[in-house]
């Protein structure tokens, strides 16, 4: 695993909100990653999450066929599968994840699987924070290339340096790419970049970034693994997002979530 930050690294993704990490996995590592993926799939039976299908606010939409057809989204998969458990809550990517947003520890928000079909729609423009719990501008997640993810098969795209002045308002995600920029004008003339990336590579990128996705328009599947990140020492914002019922009865807004159960602290400097 290629994971050794350089200073260059970490003021790159501080000044963009993203980061390219060619070949982060070698051919080993891909082949266990691509088997525990696959795995996992199965064993889910189509659930989202290990206790339900959907996710808390992303449901009952009534344009639910388009949405489904965007990507194949599981979420917590090591929650309930040893591999992903194994992979997810490996210290040397929480390491990178604490260099890249600067805080004292990383947990794991939510790890996903997010596999396009052959002929999936685009994922529009949106940014990843104002979903989840917690509201901090630190907040990150890392996107590995499981399969070759090209400009043809949905390589993700990226406005450069939009996560610092983006916020947690929620703009949604809408089937018309250029929506969120209702919210956020000052970024309709911005040029994007996209980034191809050969299986095994991967990006990180600020929770706050503009972030989207070309269809795929191959016969082919375009998977990718995921996990986005917390920063030590974040509070409830009263969001339900990944939280159970019996999680959100248990808390209250400016409550810790400091739960190793289901938000692991995979590094710390103080550790």
């Amino acid at each position: 695993m290629k994971n050794e930050l350089s200073e260059k690294d970490i003021a790159n993704y501080r000044e963009n909100g993203f980061l390219v990490i060619e070949n982060f996995l070698n051919a080993d590592e891909l082949a266990f990653w691509r088997e525990a993926l696959d795995e996992a799939i199965r064993n889910r039976n189509g659930n989202k999450l290990p206790d339900r299908k959907e996710v808390y606010g992303k449901g009952d939409d009534a344009d639910k066929a388009y949405y489904d057809n965007v990507f194949d989204q599981l979420i917590n998969l090591w929650q309930d599968n040893e591999k992903i458990k194994s992979i997810m809550l490996d210290e040397r990517i929480g390491k990178m994840a604490t260099e890249l947003c600067g805080a004292d520890g990383v947990r794991i928000w939510h790890d996903q699987a997010l596999v396009k079909k052959p002929w999936a729609n685009p994922t529009s423009w949106h940014l990843d924070t104002p979903y989840w719990s917690f509201s901090d501008r630190r907040a990150l997640s890392i996107w590995v290339a499981l399969d070759d993810a090209t400009y043809q098969n949905g390589c993700l795209f990226f406005i450069p340096g939009s996560h610092h002045q983006t916020s947690f308002d929620n703009p949604g995600i809408g089937k018309n790419m250029g929506a969120i920029f209702d919210t956020y004008p000052a970024f309709a003339n911005s040029q994007s970049v996209g980034v191809p990336m050969k299986a095994g590579s991967c990006s990180f990128h600020n929770g706050l970034t503009i972030h989207g996705a070309h269809a795929n328009m191959t016969p082919g599947f375009r998977r990718a693994m995921t996990c986005a990140y917390m920063p030590e020492g974040n509070t409830f914002n009263g969001t339900q997002n990944i939280l159970s019922d019996e999680e959100m009865a248990k808390l209250k807004i400016g409550d810790l979530l400091n739960n190793n159960n289901i938000n692991p602290l995979i590094y710390s400097k103080h550790s």
